[in-house]
């Protein structure tokens, strides 16, 4: 009996897409977790720069891309992202005018119940950080709003679970993030969407890496392993891929060497076989 065929949504890396069969199934979280340095943010700007390039030149009507790109960040500035990204290429055409996506700052709300001056963060008069401090009860019901207000099969990036996994030594929140998390697991399914988790590894502890990897479809490991000739390489693990698994480790394409360029981004080389 022939196996239906699975939607997928492209992550617009040319060397990656077609060994997942021209992308990850629509309604993937995907949790890139990475060592630092080690490529899960690069992962996250090429496809971001990869996709729009690719949206440009097919018709509006394509529907295996994302409608939109939205990203999402507790702490970053949204001119040093764009910056970062468009460093990050050489190809012509790439400019900070020319990466077109939704860029939500939640800022306000990870800095407000913290020590950190209202200036550095807020350029709002103080009557009008009063109302908004009143306005609101916490990150996870904002966070709640802007998933809400995604436009079905969209691209999502947060940026980072790693801001907000390192308070929970605050009441509750540890709670409030994992559950909120299997929330948008279901909501992403509901929407069609791929959202893109950034999460750095060894920073929290271990038992707390592990629950989020359980939440999550897909685990994308991005580390540093030692190369034949001495130097560190960047390797790529697929730890987790509900529904490809099978796929993959059939084909023996779990574990593959990184290379990070300037006129490619992030690329998938030298394909390593698991033994």
């Amino acid at each position: 009996m022939q196996e239906p065929q699975t939607t997928r949504m492209p992550t617009g890396l040319p060397t990656l897409d077609p060994i997942l069969d021209g992308g990850v199934p629509v309604g993937s979280m995907i949790l890139l977790f990475g060592e630092l340095g080690a490529g899960n943010y690069e992962f996250a700007y090429s496809s971001i720069i990869n996709t729009l390039a690719r949206m440009a030149k097919l018709p509006a009507s394509e529907p295996r891309f994302p409608a939109k790109i939205r990203y999402i960040t507790f702490t970053r500035l949204e001119s040093d992202v764009r910056h970062e990204i468009v460093q990050s290429f050489a190809a012509d055409g790439v400019s900070e005018d020319s990466v077109n996506f939704q860029f939500v700052d939640l800022s306000d709300f990870y800095f407000d119940r913290s020590l950190v001056p209202n200036e550095w963060y807020s350029h709002s008069d103080t009557l009008t950080q009063l109302q908004k401090r009143s306005e609101r009860s916490n990150i996870f019901m904002k966070l709640s709003e802007v998933f809400n207000s995604t436009e079905p099969e969209s691209l999502i990036i947060l940026d980072s679970i790693t801001d907000i996994a390192t308070q929970t030594n605050l009441p509750n929140l540890w709670q409030d993030l994992t559950g909120f998390l299997r929330g948008a697991q279901r909501l992403v399914k509901q929407k069609r969407c791929t959202l893109y988790l950034l999460l750095s590894k060894g920073i929290i502890d271990a038992a707390k890496e592990h629950e989020i990897a359980d939440i999550a479809d897909a685990v994308f490991l991005f580390r540093w392993e030692e190369s034949t000739s001495s130097r560190r390489q960047r390797v790529m693990f697929f730890e987790k891929f509900r529904g490809v698994m099978p796929h993959l480790e059939e084909q023996d394409l779990v574990k593959f060497a990184v290379r990070i360029s300037t006129t490619e981004g992030f690329e998938v080389s030298n394909i390593r076989m698991v033994i």
